[in-house]
């Protein structure tokens, strides 16, 4: 198989013909018929012979007594050449991945120069595996047949040492240099506004001292152009930005590296994040990607899920995420009021229905409250004889961990009642670097009053690099964090620098995750359906490739959680072309072929 490094370097005439190359009769039926129908119905035939023969032990030999593994790759590969070829998909998303393969296989140049060359290279990697042709396997070997113990024993030595070459590639908060970086910030930070650590360590002070423009990250860090040029654009279009000081004391001191890359994005908007944005706003257009505007019964509730729903009582954070689901409704932090009174009325109606067992109190970042506020609303919560268990959804805990002080955690240990009433901790932790001295101690801290802390990672492009996830488990789970949800990132325009081809995500789980300890990856993938809520990423019932569009990127119909249970429209996602992230992997100096059977998980 042709590596995808090796595809980078073809000409689009070149491309075309490893495409051909790749089954001559497939290409010979597009380039012989001008009738889409004879020609869809021929193809369907030919596919279909080839499942006949790689379960048909009558059948040719050669294909019969090829791996397993290798015939069952090939026959997830014609169940998507299948699905794309379909009428029904061609209608449902408008474009015929069909046509255009006949059009180029005659030669049609008009088509063949708006089509991308991840279109071609998508097909090119569906027929490699239905011929077989792949070599779809981390290790480039051949496996040896397990006979024995030692060979098995060894076997797995390969993988361990895979696992842990990767992970001594990626920093963590605790490295003496993360360190030393991080408290040269901080005394930077402290000479120039003229506070003491007694403030730093102080949450209130941390609000206060919020940054938000350019000028003043640059007294204490080298900002790259790109930047510098979103600050920019965040400044000219009236774009929130909040970083607090003690996140900033993250960044790399003398300008960003591929350990802080994941800190800085989440918090730094590039320019097209800033364009996308003012461009929605001038039409008029939702940010409310998850269309949490129908899923509201009463101001300040969302509710997708039988016994869950959430609440919001504070439409700001102390640190504002690029990234971020409900940035539609995400305000600065001096403009952010929700009055108590629509908070009184969202609590009332949960207390009046009893099917409702559990609440998440986000936002926004509840924690950004003061304590007395919180504590009224957790009284008020704890005091309803039908809820078990209260959330607080926050990302304080890496953004300013000295938000838990000992006013909070009484508050929370006040109302955590073993085998009644659950108090517990949802955080989003990105990356290693996150887990520092004070988030540990943090930790400690809400540990001892019996609370536990669970992780929802966002799966973003910064993060998605090979075992970086792997490690982040790591980590989050040998410091109290127990890792719950990978999220796929949203399917927001404005989001595109952080997003990743669903196949990326699968491919994490299969192929890194599935080398930890089970009791480390106990983080599940999901992809959170709009309106609908989370469909698991492992589980062909769940969701199905049906086109591939013209710029190589896959079309997926998502079925509902509730698809057993009632009739409920399915949903259609674009995804991210596995070419261009390919691609962006390499211009950003990572090895794309160590991602190569990427393609094959749908």
């Amino acid at each position: 198989m042709t590596s995808f490094s090796a595809l980078l370097q073809l000409t689009l005439p070149q491309l075309l013909n490893e495409l051909w190359n790749s089954d001559s009769i497939f290409y010979q039926l597009l380039r012989e018929s001008a009738d889409v129908i004879e020609t869809r119905n021929k193809i369907f035939a030919y596919i279909d012979s080839y499942e006949r023969r790689y379960y048909n032990i009558f059948s040719d030999e050669s294909r019969t007594d090829a791996h397993i593994i290798d015939r069952d790759c090939a026959k997830e590969c014609i169940r998507v050449l299948k699905n794309v070829l379909r009428t029904e998909n061609e209608r449902l998303t408008q474009f015929s991945a069909l046509e255009t393969l006949m059009q180029s296989a005659q030669g049609n140049e008009e088509v063949i120069a708006t089509t991308g060359k991840g279109f071609y290279c998508e097909f090119i990697r569906l027929l490699q595996g239905i011929n077989l042709t792949t070599g779809n396997y981390m290790f480039k070997y051949s496996p040896e047949r397990i006979s024995t113990s030692e060979i098995r024993s060894d076997r797995i030595d390969k993988y361990a040492s895979l696992l842990a070459d990767a992970s001594s590639q990626f920093k963590k908060g605790t490295d003496p240099d993360i360190i030393s970086n991080q408290e040269e910030i901080k005394a930077a930070f402290l000479r120039a506004s003229g506070a003491t650590e007694q403030m730093w360590t102080d949450y209130r002070w941390q609000i206060r001292n919020l940054i938000t423009d350019r000028t003043t990250i640059e007294q204490f860090v080298k900002l790259e152009p790109d930047e510098a040029a979103g600050l920019d654009k965040a400044k000219e279009y009236r774009i929130p930005v909040q970083i607090t000081p003690y996140y900033l004391s993250l960044f790399n001191k003398s300008g960003r590296t591929k350990h802080d890359r994941t800190v800085r994005a989440q918090v730094i908007p590039s320019t097209d994040y800033c364009n996308q944005i003012h461009t929605s706003r001038l039409k008029g257009e939702s940010h409310d990607y998850m269309d949490e505007q129908s899923c509201s019964p009463i101001a300040g509730i969302t509710r997708r899920y039988p016994q869950i729903v959430i609440l919001k009582p504070f439409d700001s954070c102390p640190q504002i995420c690029v990234y971020c689901q409900r940035n539609w409704e995400i305000t600065g932090i001096n403009d952010a009021v929700i009055s108590r009174e629509k908070i009184k009325n969202a609590i009332t109606w949960i207390s009046e229905n009893e099917l409702i067992n559990e609440v998440i109190v986000t936002g926004g970042d509840p924690l950004t409250l003061d304590n007395k506020y919180l504590d009224w609303i957790i009284s008020s919560l704890a005091s309803i004889s039908h809820i078990d268990r209260i959330r607080i959804g926050t990302r304080t805990l890496v953004t300013i961990p000295f938000r838990f002080n000992n006013e909070l955690l009484s508050i929370f240990e006040k109302h955590h009642r073993w085998g009644s009433k659950e108090i517990a901790i949802m955080t989003h932790c990105e990356h290693p670097l996150e887990i520092t001295p004070d988030v540990l101690n943090a930790v400690q801290r809400i540990k001892r009053v019996g609370i536990n802390i669970y992780n929802q990672q966002v799966f973003t492009y910064y993060n998605s690099h090979r075992f970086e996830t792997s490690y982040l488990r790591k980590i989050c789970k040998l410091s109290g964090l127990d890792p719950y949800y990978s999220f796929n990132t949203k399917g927001k325009e404005e989001t595109i620098d952080f997003r990743v081809p669903i196949a990326r995500i699968e491919q994490e789980r299969k192929e890194e995750a599935r080398l930890l300890p089970g009791l480390v990856r106990t983080d599940e993938p999901v992809f959170n359906v709009p309106r609908l809520g989370k469909s698991h990423l492992r589980a062909w019932q769940d969701h199905e490739p049906i086109m591939i569009n013209p710029d190589g990127s896959r079309v997926y119909r998502f079925f509902p959680w509730e698809s057993r249970h009632s009739h409920e429209d399915a949903y259609l996602y674009t995804d991210v072309p596995i070419y261009n992230y390919l691609l962006r992997l390499h211009n950003d100096g990572d090895n794309p072929d160590d991602y190569e059977s990427i393609w094959y998980y749908f």
